[in-house]
């Protein structure tokens, strides 16, 4: 158990690369631009409710372990932010990504002043600038600086929205929840902003009291004038050294574009006879984007899907190494073959021969949104394989016309039993079907589903035997297998010929489930996966280890003799879970 925890703990720790810690610490800092948004639109009430706000506010965040990871996040999310400039080598994405990059490099430059004012003359100074002192600078002595904690607010917000949308929209609930969240995503700057200027208004009116000056705008609040002066020059100092940074990493690009068109030129073939020059360093993915050569990739070169991959032809072993983020994704999507790579993070030094496994035109940002299922996604479900027993012996004594009707009744059979129940047919192979479950429910629900369904399977193939009995010679016999877990789901195929369905070992495991079922007799083997999530104990159903092939431990399922059982055994499921 140790060693499989290890060994999850060292895939997980493989998928993390520069972008993932960006992630984290966008996502920390996002948090806390929501306790603050939330303190502004306390605004709406009075003054009085901002300062309560802030105290309980500053007290989490200024929690000396919180304030550690907060600090750390905010200097490496902007240290990021340099590097992904400096190491982004084309800017012709969809316009969100270069707005969302240019957007959080401004961030520093519109709030540093404030966070220097506010934070570091506490520290320095002993100040206790809070929202009475602030608002008066912002509305009363300084205008220009309440226009300009406005832009920033914004700008904050635009920037960690946009991140967000880039990371969510690669999630099954995104579809559904993208909504609500545009909703929260207008609605609180919005109260926010609304509180900033309602609070502003007030502070201007009161203000006007020499009380309240006395009282709000002392030396001791909001310092002396030499002590401005001292913050006025490290607030500069600090923003020429950020300034100094960005112009170093756009002076870094520069000399990298000339060392690699000294270091030659290589040739990248497309295997559709388009073929490309460009210098050596560039991504394939990049230097598709360089020569709008069309290159399908739904994250927009993140290495968070696999739409860009590509099968290099030829020798692999001159490849450089996949990197730590391409290997977690590769393996992710279940591929150990060594031509396999990630257009996105491929960067060859030879020349390359390939072609693409996805098509540009069927893949894209856009159509994820309308349809994200259909693009490629990890999700969990609940697969059920049904075959039909005999037919090769039914074609024997029959017209081919007769056989295709037979089957065709089965298969509808089996398919009505399926939608009743909540599933979706997916492939007809043969005589035989496979149905998912849990694409529009949650695990548990799809398991119950599942079970039901073979349930129907069982009882509307003994209508259809009935039906038929004087066509046969015996009646037709099923058997099916049902497993779940985490699979691919996404259309697959070649230009017109596309079909939605799922890839993944659990799908393999309901397939080989279901050819058990000849050699133990009975009509149904169902997974411990499936019963444990659907709470299916062991005395409900009698319990087996079997060998599966491509598994090298044996695996325990559920043996059902009578299909038809199972529908009493999820009536109670449903109870229970109701």
């Amino acid at each position: 158990m140790a060693i499989s925890y290890r060994e999850r703990l060292q895939d997980w720790s493989r998928g993390i690369g520069a972008r993932q810690v960006r992630l984290v610490c966008g996502l920390i800092l996002f948090a806390y631009l929501i306790s603050h948004f939330l303190n502004h639109a306390l605004g709406n009430i009075s003054v009085e409710a901002m300062q309560t706000g802030v105290y309980y506010h500053t007290l989490f965040w200024r929690f000396l372990p919180v304030a550690v990871v907060f600090y750390t996040a905010a200097l490496l999310h902007m240290g990021l932010g340099i590097w992904a400039l400096y190491q982004r080598r084309e800017f012709r994405w969809k316009a969100m990504e270069p707005l969302q990059l240019a957007l959080g490099l401004s961030i520093p430059l519109l709030v540093m002043s404030h966070i220097i004012g506010v934070r570091l003359g506490q520290t320095l100074f002993d100040h206790q600038k809070l929202y009475p002192q602030e608002l008066y600078a912002f509305w009363v002595g300084h205008p220009g600086k309440g226009l300009q904690i406005t832009v920033v607010l914004i700008v904050a917000w635009t920037h960690a929205s946009i991140g967000l949308h880039f990371w969510l929209r690669m999630k099954r609930f995104y579809a559904w929840a993208a909504p609500f969240l545009l909703a929260a995503a207008v609605l609180i700057p919005a109260l926010a902003l609304l509180g900033f200027y309602q609070g502003g208004r007030t502070i201007v009116a009161e203000s006007a009291s020499p009380q309240w000056r006395d009282d709000n705008l002392s030396a001791q609040k909001v310092g002396t004038p030499a002590q401005g002066d001292v913050l006025d020059a490290i607030t500069d100092y600090a923003l020429l050294a950020y300034l100094g940074l960005i112009g170093l990493a756009v002076l870094a690009r520069g000399a990298r574009e000339l060392h690699e068109r000294r270091g030659g030129m290589i040739t990248l073939s497309y295997g559709n006879g388009k073929t490309v020059r460009v210098p050596k360093g560039l991504s394939v993915l990049e230097a598709s984007l360089r020569h709008n050569v069309p290159h399908a990739s739904v994250c927009g070169g993140r290495a968070r899907c696999s739409t860009c991959r590509i099968r290099v032809i030829g020798d692999c072993s001159t490849l450089p190494e996949p990197s730590q983020r391409e290997a977690f994704v590769l393996s992710r999507v279940g591929t150990a073959d060594p031509s396999i790579r990630l257009a996105c993070q491929l960067r060859p030094t030879a020349d390359l021969s390939f072609f693409q496994l996805f098509t540009p035109s069927t893949i894209s940002a856009n159509a994820h949104a309308a349809h994200p299922a259909r693009i490629g996604q990890e999700r969990y479900l609940v697969s059920l394989f049904v075959d039909m027993r005999g037919s090769t012996q039914l074609a024997e004594h029959r017209l081919p016309f007769d056989t295709v009707f037979i089957v065709n009744r089965f298969l509808a059979a089996v398919s009505q039993a399926v939608i009743s129940c909540g599933g979706q047919p997916n492939q007809f192979v043969g005589d035989g079907m496979l149905a998912l479950f849990g694409l529009t429910t949650d695990a548990g629900t799809a398991s119950r589903q599942a079970l039901r369904a073979a349930a129907a399977v069982a009882a509307n193939v003994e209508e259809l035997n009935q039906f038929l009995a004087h066509d046969l010679r015996e009646p037709i016999r099923f058997g099916i297998g049902i497993h779940g877990g985490e699979v691919i789901v996404g259309d697959i195929g070649y230009r017109d010929h596309m079909v939605f369905t799922a890839l993944g070992d659990a799908v393999n495991v309901a397939a080989r489930l279901q050819d058990m079922t000849k050699s133990l007799a009975c009509e149904a083997l169902v997974s411990e996966e499936v019963c444990a999530t659907a709470s299916v104990t062991a005395d409900d159903l009698p319990r087996q280890d079997v060998a599966i092939r491509g598994r090298a431990e044996p695996m325990t399922v559920h043996v059902v003799a009578n299909a038809k059982t199972l529908l009493d055994l999820v009536d109670r499921l449903d109870a229970v879970a109701a």
